[in-house]
């Protein structure tokens, strides 16, 4: 029986460069001249860490991060803004984004609810960060990937491990 993988999973190296070109406009504002503003990815945490001044320059970095990633075409909705901005020694403070790796229990709920109430002769089952849908037909999986990326439009979901 065919079956295919739906996953969410970020592109590291696109993020890795979105963070690296924020580094270098950073480094070359005038406006962050002398102040401890920074940006950090953590690669093995799945975290970017922004450092500044002032809860103002935190959103100056956000700003610019933003438009790096974009550019990359990384979704944002891949970051999870920590909401408590953290104070560190001296006047510094933090923000730290967790990106998202893997679907979450909620979401998977909803894709498997999309998937029962189609109609359509696959089973959705989820596992893992993932959802695998299986059938007896790939017409049949094809079209319940295209009604998952209908629904679910917001989310940057992807399809890998198709298995024949």
């Amino acid at each position: 029986m065919p079956s295919i993988d739906t996953v969410l999973e970020p592109n590291m190296v696109k993020i890795k460069n979105g963070v690296e070109n924020s580094v270098k406009e950073i480094g070359t504002r005038f406006d962050f001249k002398g102040t401890s503003a920074k940006v950090e990815l953590k690669e093995k945490d799945k975290t970017i860490e922004t450092i500044g001044d002032s809860d103002f320059q935190l959103e100056q970095i956000e700003q610019v991060l933003y438009a790096k990633l974009t550019k990359q075409d990384v979704v944002i909705t891949f970051l999870d803004k920590n909401d408590k901005i953290e104070k560190m020694g001296g006047d510094k403070v933090k923000q730290v984004y967790k990106i998202k790796d893997g679907i979450e229990a909620e979401l998977a709920k909803k894709i498997t609810a999309a998937v029962k109430n189609s109609k359509i002769k696959v089973q959705a089952s989820f596992q893992d960060g993932k959802v695998r849908l299986t059938g007896k037909s790939i017409d049949d999986i094809q079209q319940t990937m295209a009604l998952i990326r209908k629904e679910f439009h917001d989310v940057p979901l992807s399809f890998d491990n198709q298995r024949a």
